[in-house]
């Protein structure tokens, strides 16, 4: 009874807001010039996003799955953090160290490079909270699969590089896979660091989510119609992530 009440809890919000779209205009909601703009701004920036998570991702989560060091559990707390904090606050942090005033922000100013209220700013605020959760599943996948491959390809004298490209992401694609995914789902709902970090410029930082909120309060159809937009694409991704995942031996 506890897991059927749980099951409701979940799914009767979003069958509700199923139930308030206006299927008949529904297409023409989600094509509108401000809902593709939102959207395509939306795809490049959780693509650039995911891209950098997997550029700074993958070492970091090498480093806390293989490496001893004094202040690696206090390291491992600290890259999870954003996961736990308010997506504001996140916003907040960033605007004070590349914003115009901020601790990098006046040097990048200098330079000619404003960061802050830029696509840039969504990008950054983007990796900012999904960057956590590629380095957290890709850090259970290499504890799982081990270091003794990695080993006997070093003994034979693979280079480090090749140990890496050839022996260690194959062994653990699967979890590097859904990594990815849920750092892309993660990047592209972002809301509370975006607006407040990069505001909301239509074209420039105005992903859908953002516009979403703005619809809401103008043409709660439109709001309507483009939230379960977002709700197709996380079920997709979902089912991405679910097939990447391997199977378990019943042993």
């Amino acid at each position: 009874m506890p897991a059927a009440v749980g099951g409701l809890f979940v799914v009767l919000p979003l069958v509700a807001m199923a139930t308030r779209v206006d299927w008949s205009g529904y297409w023409s909601l989600v094509t509108s010039a401000s809902a593709r703009a939102a959207l395509a701004l939306s795809l490049q920036t959780s693509a650039a996003s995911t891209a950098v998570c997997l550029v700074l991702g993958i070492p970091m989560a090498l480093v806390l799955a293989r490496c001893r060091f004094p202040g690696i559990d206090l390291l491992r707390s600290l890259v999870m953090v954003p996961l736990v904090l308010p997506p504001v606050v996140g916003g907040v942090a960033l605007l004070y160290t590349f914003g115009r005033r901020g601790l990098l922000g006046e040097t990048l100013e200098v330079a000619g490079l404003q960061v802050a209220f830029s696509t840039t700013a969504v990008v950054l605020a983007q990796t900012f909270v999904a960057l956590p959760f590629l380095v957290m599943t890709l850090e259970g996948a290499l504890r799982t699969a081990g270091s003794r491959y990695d080993v006997v390809a070093a003994s034979l004298g693979a280079r480090p590089t090749t140990v890496l490209r050839r022996v260690t992401l194959p062994l653990v694609g699967p979890g590097l896979v859904s990594g990815t995914v849920l750092s892309f789902a993660r990047a592209l709902g972002e809301f509370g660091a975006t607006i407040t970090f990069a505001g909301s410029l239509e074209g420039v930082t105005r992903t859908l989510p953002l516009e979403i909120y703005l619809q809401r309060e103008t043409d709660p159809d439109a709001a309507v119609a483009l939230s379960l937009l977002l709700v197709v694409v996380a079920v997709l991704v979902i089912a991405v992530t679910r097939q990447g995942r391997p199977a378990r031996s019943p042993l």
